[in-house]
């Protein structure tokens, strides 16, 4: 096995153990113990911050395809969080927003979450948290599809 060989599997195993330490595995409870799906919390957080948008748009924000943007918003109506509707210039779009419920789970979501990055962020000795963050900036943008 090469050097760069053993670097990815390197990576590999620490990116799965954080995965399962972080807990992002857990299909019905987000990392910070929320009890939605990490998708709808990631929703949710997305549309308390920009109000009324497009599934288009909300799939852009999150990464999604128009199908699983579909569902996901489907979700978060039969739970009574969001709401759909015709957009103004154009009935064929669908905005999607937040119901007042749904506002509230979404202050619930991002709540449980700062109290989360705090306790991990208290976990990290002082002199590594600078180099934590970048290493975490590294990874997501080596992640990013060209």
């Amino acid at each position: 096995m090469s050097g760069e060989d053993r670097l990815a599997s390197e990576l590999q195993h620490r990116v799965v153990a954080f995965v399962r330490a972080f807990g992002l595995h857990q299909p019905d409870e987000t990392p910070c113990g929320a009890r939605v799906s990490v998708s709808e919390a990631h929703a949710l957080t997305v549309l308390a911050e920009a109000g009324a948008i497009s599934q288009v748009e909300l799939g852009k924000h999150l990464g999604l395809t128009k199908s699983t943007v579909s569902r996901l918003v489907d979700q978060l109506t039969e739970r009574g969080w969001a709401t759909r509707h015709p957009g103004d210039n154009d009935a064929r779009q669908r905005l999607v927003e937040l119901t007042s419920q749904g506002r509230a789970t979404a202050g619930q979501v991002a709540q449980l979450r700062a109290e989360r990055m705090v306790r991990l962020l208290d976990r990290i000795p002082r002199a590594d948290r600078a180099a934590v963050l970048a290493a975490l900036d590294a990874l997501v943008e080596a992640a990013r599809e060209p």
